[in-house]
Order: structure tokens, then C-alpha cells, then sequence
């Protein structure tokens, strides 16, 4: 059906910059929506940043004014523009897309990436 592979991950010092990368690919119809999670050690998932195709994004309080979530459609890949990055951002980073596929185009189901670490030093 789909596939989401992420990359971007990484160790940064506090103050800096990562840029996360998701695609996706198999038979897709349409992305409908898409979100990046994030779940630390001990913690429970957190939604950080999720857009709707052609709505508004929504951000976590936490990653307001620092974090963009963004999409290539001709790629079908998404983005996370980490900036001012702290060490509370710590976490393991997972994408997420909602996705109708050729065969089940009015039909649309949640698709997670592996997931990539990002530890962020002080």
C-alpha cells in the first residue's frame, strides 16, 4: 500500500537547526492531511505540528514560532523545519498521513513513519 520513510535526524547543539524529511510512496491517490509526533523516554506521544491540504497548520505550544511543518506534493514528501532547537526537544520523531491510495481512492487510512532521533545538547 504506502510506505513512509523519514531521515534528518541527528545530534545538535542547543540553539541550532534540523530540517526532518518524511516520503511516502506506493499507490497514492491523495495525501489528505499530515502530522509529525514526537515521544520521549518515559513520555507519552505528542503531537508537534499538523496540516490539512489546503487548511491551516496546526503547532504544538511548545514548537510555536520555531517549528514548520511543509509538504512537496510532486514529491510527495514532508517536512519539519526544526529552528531555536532546545534540549527539551529531545525525542524520537515520527511522520504521520492520512492516504487514499489508487485502489481505495474514497477510502483514506493513517500511515507512520520508523521514526528518527533527535537529541538536541545544551
Amino acid at each position: 500500500q504506502v510506505q513512509l520513510v523519514e531521515s534528518g535526524g541527528g545530534l545538535v547543539q542547543a540553539g541550532g537547526s534540523l530540517r526532518l524529511s518524511c516520503t511516502a510512496s506506493g499507490n497514492i491517490f491523495r495525501i489528505n492531511a499530515m502530522a509529525w509526533y514526537r515521544q520521549a523516554p518515559g513520555k507519552q506521544r505528542e503531537l508537534v505540528a499538523s496540516e490539512t491540504t489546503g487548511s491551516s497548520t496546526n503547532y504544538a505550544d511548545s514548537v510555536k514560532g520555531r517549528f514548520t511543518i511543509s509538504r512537496d506534493n510532486a514529491k510527495n514528501t514532508i517536512y519539519l523545519q526544526m529552528n531555536n532547537l532546545k534540549p527539551e526537544d529531545t525525542s524520537v520523531y515520527y511522520c504521520n498521513a492520512n492516504i487514499a491510495t489508487i485502489l481505495h481512492r474514497l477510502y483514506a487510512d493513517d500511515y507512520w513513519g520508523q521514526g528518527t532521533q533527535v537529541t538536541v545538547s545544551s
